[in-house]
């Protein structure tokens, strides 16, 4: 017999738990290891061991007995001593004695220092190391299970503490802020926004207090008393306060920031409203009239309540506190609650804001204070005839010159959630656990809500699952990215696409007072006007999303919930930082999830590199976007390690900020010894080729449009947007050459021709599929030519641009002719059943259904006391026009919409991490292969359903009295090839 010697120590009993199967046994062909090896106590003393005769086999299984051994390693060893002695248990004892040749100890005797060694123990049970192995594993398993639970139950509770008390917490900021000032001083350290708000919210605070009380004190009722009272005053002054700044914020269409009472009213009326839907189990009043309890009363049994609600929630009883929630939910108020009550807000906040100048006046001169906000009558549509004056908020021009710094302060009650969404069940039950959460944006649409409300949840089931998917992919912020971000934003920004913190100079009135000059320069102060206000905007848009990664960059993770729109299209329900906005979120956005770049991951990282570099490249095949990275690595290593000191590569990439975070990822695998095992977060991105005209092909079974869209196989993408740029530049070259007196074009034709590109067509081409009319495409095409500035004459670029619109619209007519022909049949469908005073109505091939939310609207007159507002409703007559127009887009967007569902629960039953954006679908690099071979299946599954004939089919059956026209001629291009198609998503 071969002696194998194995070494056994008593380990702490403390940790045993931890001694998994990789420290107890090393894999062997035997039956038991070769080496088996505890942690020590202390010093190991060396035994000389004899073998053992054969006859050992049955004495051992003797003295196993009485000795429950997986149960004493398993529980630990008992009797610790106080002087750090084990006590053996007499079953190690008699274990030990069948040791020929170590030393024997009695029942009993306390160890320190021995260590006993066990020879050739092959024929010990193998039954019973395997046993040994599943409870350490169990073990193992139940203690990560208890840190993950306790993990997320305290993250719940943060999630929870979020959704419910946000304005609270800003109460009590500014309380906590108002004690430091009177007993520090410290006002003047304060931002400009936090100075106007504390100064604001005492005297707004009293005001509303005073009218709460005068409501209550009235004989006769009113139609604001009950929903006056809903809240504590201090709360609807910090609302009052922040949505109205909120909304001065958003006004940068026009110079005075004007905003109409009607939104101002409505939005604040909104934002009361949800806050008494969050905290309605707050308002316990028995009787059913409605008597506002004191300020110190309410507080108390609001303080009680709150105990009650941490308690439930500690006790991991969520869903009896969302019951408790849904118990005391109270009816929807309605619009023109909203606007009385957010109207007298307003009104209360003109009455008691002030702002004042700086002190840079004598002493003796009084104090230069201006009301914050006031009331009047403008018309917001000057250039429009017989436009009526409506009612504007204005903010003092002291209150806009402090406005920069606003967005920051601002409280975002939708922020992305710390625990995964609750899911979808219903209209009104999934997403956030307080927040309101509607699975569609029907803005208001009844008709739409309805339908959704009434279908079947098993019908619904894989629309609920699909969001579910996109809702649990967990993110985090790249804080490398960040942190560039940040110190460029902070040296005044204009670089990588952040705006300019600083404002256009506004031309000085010139010398001259010729009319010419003088009516020249006030042009270009109206436009310097305009480009600040469009600046403005933008650095609030970038300071809210600066200051939601500023929150979210310390955490592990966090996760968006998603709701579609009533096409079918998947939106994040927080609005500002997320995967679908512009290259700054996209670029500190990631997979808090990393996984192995692989073989294949290395490889699509260079090529999702070269995608974002853009300028070209990403047209190029999948073998030039690898050869472009190869020649550009040591500034793709530049830009990592040095990427505002250095040559700065990456901010010459169309999308600069993804572009600096996969060339941190990449400059990482490619410094390490294997950089397939480098683990990336990164979301790698698959685009489609011009979506909307790829799903058109499909329907269509169009085989020249396929080719164009890369639906079939090819040795690189092919380029729409180039294809139709060489045709519009083919016609301007023949226009150009005729004569100008019998062909006024041919003027035109030679403006333009050095001009034509992918660039000037390309958002023409996008959106002709969704309906895109003449006056867009000219628009479209106005501003890119004001971009090139070759044309300066405003005149000859307005003609230039109708011409250019004409003549690309014409290519699209030769290219597409067969998506032409399925957007004309639908048309027409959809105007006669509009003709029927009918909203167009369809299911999409994954069971959502969807009507079209155009009717001509009502105006419903509401008196307030600031004033009498005039709220748009839908009426009951259709828009025809709207209902023809909008058909096919919003078609072609339910398809691409049902696509996107398909490929997200399909990803997720693989195991990948996915997340969507339209027609661009994201997962890690070494999924990337899997991926694309699903969601080509699914294409290829959507399109084998006879989508266009089903449409028939229920236009049909909903509408037996009337006549539709048969189906447009289709071709015979083969579904199939799309599975083989490299370029199709790309």
């Amino acid at each position: 017999m071969t002696l194998n010697n194995i070494s056994l120590s008593i380990p702490n009993p403390n940790k045993i738990l931890k001694a998994n199967h990789n420290l107890l046994f090393s894999s062997s062909a035997s039956s038991f290891p070769c080496n088996l090896k505890l942690p020590s106590l202390t010093a190991s003393v060396p035994t000389h061991l004899h073998p053992l005769s054969d006859s050992t086999d049955e004495s051992f299984v003797k003295n196993l007995e009485g000795f429950e051994f997986s149960d004493q390693i398993t529980n630990g060893l008992p009797n610790l001593q106080s002087n750090g002695f084990y006590q053996i248990p007499n079953g190690l004892a008699n274990l030990q004695k069948i040791l020929n040749g170590s030393r024997e100890i009695p029942n009993g005797e306390s160890v320190r220092t021995r260590r006993i060694f066990i020879e050739d123990p092959a024929w010990i049970p193998y039954s019973l190391i395997k046993d040994l192995d599943k409870k350490a594993k169990k073990v193992a398993k139940s203690e990560a299970q208890e840190v993950g639970r306790k993990k997320y139950n305290l993250l719940m509770r943060r999630q929870i503490k979020a959704e419910t008390e946000a304005w609270q917490k800003m109460v009590e900021e500014y309380r906590e802020i108002e004690r430091e000032m009177c007993e520090n001083k410290l006002g003047h350290h304060l931002p400009f926004v936090k100075k106007l708000f504390l100064g604001w919210f005492e005297p707004l605070r009293a005001a509303i207090a005073k009218e709460q009380r005068v409501l209550q004190s009235k004989n006769r009722k009113t139609a604001l008393m009950p929903f006056m009272d809903m809240l504590t005053a201090d709360k609807m002054a910090v609302i009052a306060m922040h949505k109205m700044m909120a909304t001065v914020m958003g006004a940068h269409g026009r110079e005075d920031r004007a905003v109409p009472v009607t939104y101002a009213a409505l939005q604040i009326g909104a934002a009361i409203e949800q806050e008494v839907r969050i905290h309605g189990f707050l308002e316990k009043t028995k009787s059913q009239k409605t008597v506002a309890p004191t300020e110190e009363g309410f507080c108390k049994d609001a303080e009680t309540l709150r105990k009650r609600l941490k308690s439930l929630i500690k006790k991991q009883k969520i869903r009896a506190v969302q019951k408790l929630v849904e118990d005391e939910e109270i009816k929807p108020w309605g619009r023109d609650i909203q606007a009385k009550l957010g109207s007298r807000l307003i009104q209360l906040l003109i009455e008691t804001a002030y702002v004042q100048a700086p002190v840079d006046q004598s002493a003796d001169s009084p104090p230069d204070i201006h009301p914050a906000f006031s009331h009047t009558f403008i018309r917001l549509s000057p250039w429009k005839k017989n436009s009526q004056r409506s009612g504007v908020i204005l903010p003092d021009p002291l209150l806009l010159a402090g406005l920069h710094g606003t967005a920051r302060h601002t409280v975002i009650p939708y922020m992305p959630m710390l625990v995964p969404p609750k899911k979808w069940k219903r209209y009104d039950k999934g997403g956030y656990f307080f927040l309101p959460s509607y699975l569609m944006r029907t803005h208001g649409s009844r008709p739409q809500q309805d339908a959704v409300k009434n279908t079947a949840a098993d019908q619904m089931q894989k629309i609920y699952e699909a969001l579910d998917t996109l809702g649990n992919t967990k993110w985090r912020i790249n804080k490398r990215v960040l942190s560039v971000m940040e110190r460029i934003w902070a040296g005044g920004g204009n670089t990588g696409g952040l705006v300019d913190r600083k404002d256009v100079p506004i031309p000085e009135r010139p010398e001259s007072e010729d009319d010419t000059e003088i009516k020249k320069w006030k042009w270009s102060v109206r436009g310097a006007k305009r480009v600040n206000r469009e600046l403005h905007g933008q650095r609030c848009d970038t300071e809210l999303k600066l200051s939601v990664a500023r929150q979210m960059k310390d955490e592990d993770g966090f996760y968006y919930p998603h709701n579609i729109d009533f096409r079918g299209r998947a939106y994040p329900m927080h609005s500002h930082l997320n995967h679908l906005n512009s290259d700054i979120c996209r670029g500190v956005l990631e997979f808090a999830e990393g996984r192995p770049l692989g073989n294949s991951g290395l490889r699509w990282l260079k090529i999702h590199l070269a995608n974002l570099y853009g300028d070209g490249v990403e047209k190029l095949s999948y073998e030039g976007r690898l050869a472009f990275v190869e020649n550009h690595l040591e500034n793709i290593r530049d830009s990592a390690d040095n990427p505002l000191h250095g040559n700065q590569w990456w901010l010459t990439a169309e999308d600069p900020f993804q572009c600096l975070a996969a060339c941190i990822n990449l400059s990482e695998a490619l410094t390490s010894s294997a950089p397939h095992n480098v683990i990336s977060h990164l979301p790698i991105h698959q685009d489609g080729s011009c979506n909307g005209l790829q799903h058109y092909a499909a329907l269509g079974r169009d085989s020249f449009g396929a080719v164009a869209v890369n639906l079939v196989a090819g040795e690189k993408p092919a380029d729409v947007y180039s294809e139709i740029a060489a045709r519009v530049h083919d016609i301007m070259k023949r226009d150009s050459n005729k004569d100008p007196a019998t062909n006024p074009n041919a003027i035109l034709a030679k403006a333009l021709i050095g001009q034509v590109d992918r660039k000037l067509v390309k958002q023409t081409v996008m959106t002709s599929v969704y309906g895109v009319t003449f006056v867009g495409a000219r628009q479209q095409i106005k501003r890119k030519l004001q971009e090139k500035g070759q044309i300066t004459d405003d005149t000859l670029l307005f003609k230039a641009s109708c011409y250019a619109a004409k003549v690309t619209m014409a290519a699209l007519e030769e290219l597409f002719d067969a998506a032409r022909g399925i957007m004309g049949w639908l048309g027409y469908c959809a105007k006669v059943i509009a003709s029927q005073n009918q909203p167009v109505r369809w299911t999409t091939p994954i069971g959502l259904p969807i009507v079209q939310p155009y009717f001509k609207p009502k105006m419903l007159q509401i008196k307030t006391s600031l004033q009498v507002l005039s709220l748009k409703q839908d009426g009951t007559t259709v828009e025809i026009k709207k209902q023809r127009t909008a058909f096919p887009p919003n078609f072609v967007h339910s398809l691409d919409g049902s696509h996107m569902m398909m490929t997200a629960v399909a990803c997720r039953d693989a195991g990948l991490c996915f997340a969507g954006v339209h027609d661009s679908f994201w997962t890690h690099a070494c999924d990337v292969d899997r991926m694309n071979r699903i969601l080509r299946e699914k294409f290829v599954e959507l399109y084998s359903i006879p989508i266009l004939e089903n449409l028939l089919e229920s236009f049909q059956k909903a509408y037996p009295e009337l006549t539709f026209p048969p189906l447009p001629e289709r071709g015979d291009f083969d579904l199939q090839e799309v599975i083989d198609s490299p370029y199709f998503f790309n």
